[in-house]
């Protein structure tokens, strides 16, 4: 499984939307991969992952900022989260699930049954 590296904040060509690309942890077992992705302030609902050949795109929309309160001072950018990512043929994209908890993304992507390792028995 590739990832696309992209700048740490990028301007969207046509729309002027800017976004960060989320840290991620990618983690491989004989069934498959999880893929953590960490995007605070994104919730369920604004959360987009698309799937498009062997190309998977997650986009994180954060919340914008609470009515009624002045922002007194900032570190953290009010980007949304994009993230592209090549995927390995050998997974089987039907069974990919996603799950969003405290604003960090599990992605489960389970490897196709032909690619498992398995035993084979001797007669």
């Amino acid at each position: 499984m590739k990832a696309t590296v992209q700048k740490e904040t990028r301007r969207e060509a046509n729309h002027g939307t800017e976004f960060v690309s989320p840290p991620v942890n990618i983690l491989e077992s004989n069934e498959g991969y999880v893929l953590e992705a960490e995007m605070p302030g994104v919730s369920k609902e604004g959360l987009e992952v698309t799937l498009e050949g062997n190309e998977m795109t997650i986009v994180g929309h954060r919340r914008t900022e609470t009515p009624g309160n002045q922002t007194v001072f900032r570190e953290s950018q009010l980007a949304d989260f994009k993230r592209v990512f090549e995927l390995d043929p050998a997974i089987d994209t039907a069974k990919i699930s996603a799950r969003i908890d405290q604003g960090v993304l599990k992605l489960t992507l389970p490897k196709s049954e032909k690619v498992k390792p398995r035993r084979i028995t001797v007669e």
